[in-house]
């Protein structure tokens, strides 16, 4: 559906790129803008200052919520007092998603998920792309969803945080998917449920014929799948897309998608590689442009990128490994026997447990680093040997000195990076270029 904002008063809460571009789409439609942001003026980006609304800045005292038509909350704005008070009088209070959604026509595609949305959000774009359509991908990607709406598309392509899917009341994808749920953002919720509740809204308003996909024997995922009417289907080691080895089997025609000589590192990314086959399936992309898409694609940095081979030991950057989970699943997925893994950085005060599970499975030893090192320490006790490094250039020595031939050096810190490096990003080009000064090293 689309919205007459003509002559409207419409305030945006949050000025970083996502609330810039819905307030951008709401001038373009007529609105009356208001923006803002708790950040002073002089800290706003230059495109934030110059946009042509009415700008509050250095909190929100004054702004009139409860006089508006409508108010958009970027996905970074916590919750406020404000807000709720606004939406009991009456006013429509909806995330930046929810809003550029309502004038998205094409057929919409949401990849949701605690681990993996942006690796399978780019793949589903590459693989509806090899089929000649003309797909846009964004949402927290990157390129905000109101930016969606500036032009034709064949289909739209979104991955979508919980943050975003908390306001999103009418959101209804044509295929919506969830990957996985595990613990995160408990600074935000109040629980576990409140959480999976969250990222489970993208299935409410799905019909029959909207296709609902969920790991396959997940049963946190299928609960939350079946809040909509959608048609569910499974990925996995079971169900309609099965993943063998490093081969998916589409179950209903029997047509096979290899794997191997694609530069899809670990069994989790296979599974990615299935939900991405199966939505774009399910859109009606054709076998062969799929097994094209998917022998072009070029994954994204510091998501179980293998940086190079020295000695028999494969090193492995998967920097955007931020939680628990996602290294409980880059160390599962190894195709190596072993893996040595460096974690650590800042704690998000989550259990260590199942990274501690994984590793008495999986592990040959680890090597700690950053502000977490003696909360891990404590966690792993004597499951495995265990190093401290002061730098991610000698977390990566220590690493291969522990590593045996046929084994994996694999960077997945389970902890953000803000305690050492401006971002995940910085923390994953330390590694690889520590990693590639190994190699010019005296043997």
């Amino acid at each position: 559906m689309t919205m007459d904002l003509t002559g409207k008063r419409m305030i945006v809460v949050g000025l970083g790129e996502s609330g810039l571009a819905a307030a951008r789409l709401g001038l373009a439609r007529g609105a009356n803008v208001v923006g803002t942001d708790r950040a002073p003026l002089e800290k706003l980006s230059p495109a934030a200052r110059e946009i042509p609304i009415e700008l509050v800045t250095g909190g929100h005292g004054g702004v009139a919520f409860e006089k508006a038509d409508l108010v958009v909350v970027s996905p970074g704005v916590p919750p406020l007092a404000e807000l709720e008070q606004a939406a009991l009088g009456g006013v429509e209070v909806i995330g930046e998603l929810e809003f550029a959604c309502r004038f998205v026509t094409a057929p919409l595609v949401v990849v949701g998920g605690t681990n993996g949305k942006s690796t399978t959000t780019t793949l589903v774009g590459d693989l509806v792309r090899a089929g000649g359509r003309h797909v846009f991908v964004g949402g927290n990607l990157g390129t905000p969803a109101a930016e969606a709406v500036q032009g034709p598309y064949d289909a739209v392509v979104l991955e979508v945080s919980s943050f975003q899917l908390e306001r999103a009341p009418q959101l209804h994808p044509k295929v919506s998917v969830l990957l996985n749920i595990t613990e995160d953002h408990l600074d935000r919720y109040p629980s576990f449920t409140a959480y999976a509740e969250a990222k489970g809204n993208a299935f409410v308003n799905q019909e029959p014929g909207d296709v609902a996909l969920v790991p396959f024997g997940d049963a946190t995922t299928e609960e939350q799948a079946r809040r909509g009417r959608g048609d569910i289907m499974t990925f996995g080691s079971g169900g309609d897309y099965v993943v063998d080895d490093a081969m998916v089997i589409e179950a209903e025609s029997g047509e096979l998608f290899d794997l191997r000589s694609s530069r899809l590192h670990g069994r989790h990314n296979h599974d990615n590689a299935a939900a991405a086959i199966a939505a774009a399936r399910a859109l009606g992309v054709a076998v062969e442009a799929v097994r094209d898409g998917l022998a072009e694609f070029e994954p994204l940095p510091h998501r179980m990128a293998l940086v190079r081979e020295l000695s028999g030991v494969r090193f492995y950057d998967d920097s955007k490994g931020t939680n628990v989970g996602a290294a409980v699943t880059a160390l599962s997925g190894l195709s190596e026997d072993k893996g040595v893994l460096i974690a650590g950085g800042r704690d998000k005060h989550g259990s260590y447990a199942p990274l501690v599970d994984a590793l008495r499975e999986r592990g040959r030893a680890v090597v700690l680093l950053g502000e977490a090192a003696p909360r891990l320490f404590d966690a792993i006790g004597g499951a495995l040997p265990v190093e401290h490094a002061a730098s991610i250039e000698e977390a990566v020595s220590r690493a291969f000195a522990l590593a045996q031939p046929g084994d994996a050096v694999l960077l997945s810190p389970a902890c953000s990076s803000f305690d050492m490096f401006k971002s995940y990003a910085e923390r994953g080009e330390r590694f690889s270029a520590a990693v590639q000064r190994l190699a010019k090293e005296p043997a």
